[in-house]
């Protein structure tokens, strides 16, 4: 009898879902290691125009949104159009947005962002839950190493998308790297459709109701108020467009950041008070909410690598290699290649430590992100001083921020968000990740807002406010670490048997 042919002896399904994934990761980051320096590029050099706070507010914004998306895109997939269905049509919307961006019109520019926004939170969420379907249910160990599997190919995307759309966006014309992203979600949507008989049976239906008849008024109701919502967002857009409607990005973002922190809270008082917690729960939901806090403050410094770094490559750093220069946004790839070349060490790191029950408890991981995420920018004042000394510092700063960067999220993403799902109510699990994502949207946003302060004419005139404005980040991240060190006995506390 023949063996069925597998992925790295995993279904065959998981190379689906793999290349989907890694090709969308390869239109995401590459348009994004150029969209906020096309935003700010003079119209002579082929840009938008836009001063840095409005450029770094609309990126703030779109970041936000492409996060908070994935809680409604991950809803509409379980009630409504299912897994399947769910990441082709978010890949199309991708698709669509980016060819939009192909064209250079300001007015369709907004479009094009928001369609990106809408497909990436049907497409994201929806991926990861289908890898953990194609599994039966008792094979865990499988289900986990095809995560880390899976993993590798969101990093594979991440790094090669900005070595070509960067290279194409900054070189030859910055329409034809957002058409190059555009193209590469395509590519992923062609194999996906190709092979995605391989998926068998998993995610082809929404959840539905045993009574058919309440399944039926409960349909109608979610499509009478997609159809309301997408009357609305085309009404709003209309108005936009036409100039009915003006908005400020910078007060829009601001606004934005202040309603969502506040929803955050709001939340959490809310089920203190009324979701019939036990004296346990509450415990665990409060350190989920000092989880919160520490993630929010973790990615708005990482975020800073499409925004306010993004900005020091392109106009303070020596991108020469001899006579070629290279593209400021390949340095976006960085992350990701020190992804795919950390990941394994401290998988074997924390493995090792654990044998000799000296694996770090959460809240010291949590620590090391900050302090880690810290440094970085410690050696960014580093950079900032041979600019103020009148020349421009080697990609190799930006490097080693990168790779402290990195080593920060390796510390602080995985454990904090296995710590919410071990943490959180068994009834409220997905609200609690719904937190979690509002965390990282967050740290976006403030990312985007942040890097509206690196202005290229007042840094000209006085180089110093770089070492206040990396020296600023250093003393939160520090100050952050120490005082979750000092309260690590308490929330380990309340976190009672979960490490």
């Amino acid at each position: 009898m023949a063996s069925t042919p597998t992925f790295f002896g995993h279904p065959r399904g998981l190379a689906t879902l793999f290349f989907t994934e890694m090709w969308e990761r390869f239109s995401y980051y590459g348009m994004r290691a150029i969209l906020l320096l096309y935003m700010v590029a003079s119209v002579e050099r082929g840009g938008m125009g836009l001063d840095d706070k409005t450029g770094a507010a609309v990126y703030g914004l779109y970041t936000m949104f492409v996060y908070l998306f994935a809680l409604p895109g991950g809803w509409l997939a379980d009630k409504f159009f299912g897994l399947r269905r769910s990441i082709f049509y978010g890949g199309c919307m991708i698709a669509a947005g980016h060819l939009i961006l192909a064209f250079p019109f300001t007015e369709t520019f907004f479009i094009g962002l928001l369609l990106i926004v809408v497909g990436t939170g049907l497409l994201k969420p929806n991926v990861s839950s289908m890898v953990g379907e194609i599994y039966p249910s008792d094979d865990q160990v499988r289900r986990d190493s095809g995560f880390s599997i899976f993993f590798m190919g969101i990093n594979i995307g991440g790094l090669i998308g900005p070595l070509i759309v960067g290279y194409l966006g900054q070189k030859v014309n910055w329409h034809y790297g957002f058409a190059a992203a555009g193209i590469g979600m395509i590519a992923g949507l062609i194999q996906y459709k190709l092979t995605e008989k391989n998926l068998g049976m998993a995610g082809l239906e929404p959840n539905r109701l045993a009574d058919p008849e309440k399944e039926t008024k409960r349909m109608a109701t979610i499509r009478t108020g997609l159809l309301v919502i997408v009357a609305l967002v085309a009404v709003i857009v209309f108005l936009l467009i036409s100039k009915v409607v003006v908005i400020d990005p910078g007060v829009f973002a601001g606004v934005s950041g202040i309603v969502i922190l506040t929803c955050a809270f709001v939340y959490f008082i809310y089920v203190f008070l009324f979701e019939k917690l036990v004296s346990d729960e509450k415990r665990k939901v409060l350190a989920i909410l000092l989880i919160f806090v520490t993630v929010t403050m973790f990615y708005a410094g990482y975020e800073g690598q499409g925004s306010s770094l993004n900005l020091f490559a392109d106009r303070y750093t020596n991108m020469f290699i001899g006579s070629f220069e290279m593209p400021s946004s390949w340095l976006q790839s960085a992350p990701s290649f020190f992804v795919l070349l950390l990941v394994p060490f401290f998988a074997w790191l924390w493995i090792r430590l654990a044998a000799k029950n000296l694996n770090p408890s959460t809240p010291i991981k949590l620590v090391l992100g900050l302090v880690f995420m810290g440094l970085g920018y410690l050696a960014m004042i580093g950079a900032s001083y041979i600019v103020i000394a009148g020349d421009k510092p080697l990609p190799t700063w930006l490097l080693l921020t990168y790779m402290l960067h990195t080593v920060g999220e390796i510390c602080l993403y995985p454990i904090g968000m296995s710590a919410i799902t071990k943490l959180s109510p068994k009834k409220l699990l997905g609200q609690m990740m719904g937190v979690f994502f509002m965390a990282l949207a967050l740290g976006n946003l403030v990312a985007g807002l942040y890097a509206g302060n690196f202005s290229e004419e007042a840094i000209s005139q006085n180089p110093s406010v770089l070492v206040d404005l990396f020296g600023l980040i250093v003393k939160i991240m520090f100050i952050a670490a120490i005082i979750v060190l000092i309260f690590a006995k308490p929330l380990r506390k309340l976190m009672g048997n979960i490490n």
